[in-house]
């Protein structure tokens, strides 16, 4: 019995695994790329209206397995980098970003 279970608990998961897999894309970046960054410590409440994508950032180096090493061009200090997983990034398009900074009061009525 025990066997069966394990058996049946290895199936589910080789579909669950098939299901993600195909759901996921490979993303095509290449150094001096512009991208934006998910931002995933953004909370519900604080700033709920904000984007949660910051940027334009340049990709300055990328490495294996999807880790790509980013700089703020915009920055003081243009040495400071970091690597974030491909997945937290999508392309820019260009054009200027809008955030919207103003809190909307709704009246009871």
């Amino acid at each position: 019995m025990r066997l069966i279970a394990y058996e049946s608990s290895k199936l589910y998961k080789e579909r669950v695994k098939k299901y993600h897999d195909k759901k996921l894309f490979k993303k095509d970046f290449q150094p001096g790329q512009q991208v934006l960054l998910f931002n995933s410590r953004l909370k519900l409440f604080p700033g709920k209206l904000k984007s949660k994508w910051s940027g334009p950032l340049t990709i300055k180096k990328v490495q294996p397995y999807g880790a790509m090493e980013l700089c703020d061009p915009q920055s003081k200090d243009p040495d400071k980098t970091w690597v974030v997983n491909e997945q937290r990034l999508k392309q820019y398009h260009g054009g200027a970003m809008e955030r919207l900074n103003t809190v909307l009061h709704f009246k009871p009525g």
